[in-house]
C-alpha cells in the first residue's frame, strides 16, 4: 500500500491503495464517487470516461501512481448543478435510453468540445469512437454534441 494525495473535482484526497490500483476505483471504493462506471474493466467501452487534465482517459485501466499532480475531474465534477452545456443537450435532444453509457458519453464529449469548440461529424465520430452505446443512441449524442456545441461557455 501507499499514500497518495489526488485532486478529484478540485478537491484533495489522501487515499491508501495499491499503486497500481485503477483510478476507477479509487474514485467508487475510497472517495465514493460513483458516477463513473464500470464497463469492460479493459479501457474499450468508454463507460469509465473520466478527465485527466483536459484529456479523457479510460479510468479502468489508468493506475493511482500514474496520475501525479494533475486534475482528475468525474461526471460529479463537470459542474455543480449538472448545467454543463454538454449536459443540458444531453437533456434537451432525450439522449439516454438505459443511461449506464451515459457518464463516460458525456466526459468524451466534453473533453472534445474543450479541445476543438466547432467539430465536424468525422471529428465527433472519432473522438467518441470506442464510447460503446449498447442502445445505439449514436445519432442522437452526435446531436446533443453539436447542440452544446452551439452554446457558450463549453
Amino acid at each position: 500500500m501507499a499514500t497518495f494525495n489526488i485532486n478529484i473535482n478540485g478537491a484533495e484526497h489522501k487515499v491508501d491503495v495499491d499503486p497500481n490500483t485503477p483510478i476507477l476505483w479509487v474514485l467508487r471504493d475510497h472517495v465514493n464517487l460513483v458516477g463513473t462506471k464500470y464497463g469492460c474493466g479493459i479501457a474499450q467501452c468508454g463507460a469509465c470516461t473520466v478527465h485527466l487534465g483536459d484529456n479523457a482517459v479510460r479510468s479502468c485501466q489508468l493506475p493511482v501512481s500514474a496520475v501525479g499532480e494533475q486534475q482528475i475531474t468525474t461526471i460529479e465534477g463537470l459542474s455543480e448543478n449538472g448545467n454543463h452545456p454538454v449536459q443540458k443537450a444531453w437533456l434537451e435532444i432525450d439522449v439516454p435510453q438505459c443511461g449506464y453509457c451515459q457518464a463516460g458519453q458525456i466526459m468524451s464529449a466534453s473533453a472534445l468540445l474543450k479541445r476543438n469548440p466547432n467539430p465536424s461529424d468525422s471529428e465527433i465520430e472519432s473522438a467518441m469512437n470506442g464510447n460503446i452505446c449498447r442502445c445505439g443512441t449514436y445519432t442522437r449524442i452526435k446531436k446533443a454534441i453539436k447542440t452544446a456545441a452551439r452554446t457558450e461557455n463549453v
